[in-house]
């Protein structure tokens, strides 16, 4: 069998335009879990694994500065959730990254993101010979969890402003999807937090697999710190 070739250049974008409405409307990726913001845990998991890292976000940028990413708004109106996000990165990537094909997209409500995202993501494209692929878990899907393609930035732009998608699953499936399946155990790595009850299982985890997380933290450089 030819060995895979090597992760091509790839920028992450981590997904933090939602309103956390049934989190009473709070940022989400700055609650602090262990001591850390889901955000830096979030980008400490992801920045090793790409040439890049951009903070899709609305509002006043301000409020994420402390992070030091580069932080870049929804690039089309009216808020129409993670796809407009996806849309935002791959434009993003064509105007400031030429030499960038690809961007991996996670969301900022998940952290507990594996060490090995990127590199099992490009590999089960690379198998299916797609455009895309979306990772997933214990049978479950995370669309929002993907890598594309900068090549498919204007056919989901027409998706979004034209035919008014707004299903990540939909428009993946359209391009022929391909998944990367991770195991449950100890812990599910997509694990993301939507409610007060889901943050509270988030600090159990910590309290309960300390040591597995901390070995699929990476040192960060000082902008994560």
């Amino acid at each position: 069998m030819a060995r895979p070739a090597p992760c091509p250049s790839t920028l992450g974008v981590i997904l933090a335009g939602g309103s956390g409405r049934r989190m009473g409307g709070i940022d989400k990726p700055l609650l602090k879990l262990g001591g850390e913001s889901l955000l830096l845990r979030i980008a400490q998991r992801l920045h090793s694994q790409c040439n890049g890292l951009i903070l899709n976000a609305n509002g006043d940028p301000a409020r994420f500065e402390s992070l030091g990413l580069t932080i870049v708004s929804d690039s089309v109106p009216g808020h129409p959730g993670p796809l407009a996000g996806i849309l935002t990165a791959l434009e993003w990537a064509t105007e400031h990254c030429p030499a960038v094909e690809w961007v991996v997209s996670v969301s900022g409500d998940t952290p507990f993101l594996p060490n090995d995202l990127v590199k099992r993501l490009h590999l089960a494209r690379q198998s299916a010979e797609t455009l895309l692929a979306c990772a997933a878990s214990d049978g479950n899907l995370h669309p929002t969890v993907g890598l594309w393609s900068v090549s498919l930035k204007r056919d989901l732009r027409q998706a979004l402003t034209h035919e008014g998608l707004r299903s990540v699953r939909d428009w993946a499936s359209r391009h022929g999807m391909a998944r990367a399946s991770w195991a449950c155990e100890p812990l599910d790595p997509f694990f993301n937090i939507n409610t007060p009850d889901d943050f509270a299982a988030a600090k159990a985890l910590l309290e309960k697999f300390p040591e597995e997380l901390s070995s699929m933290r990476q040192s960060s450089p000082d902008s994560l710190k």
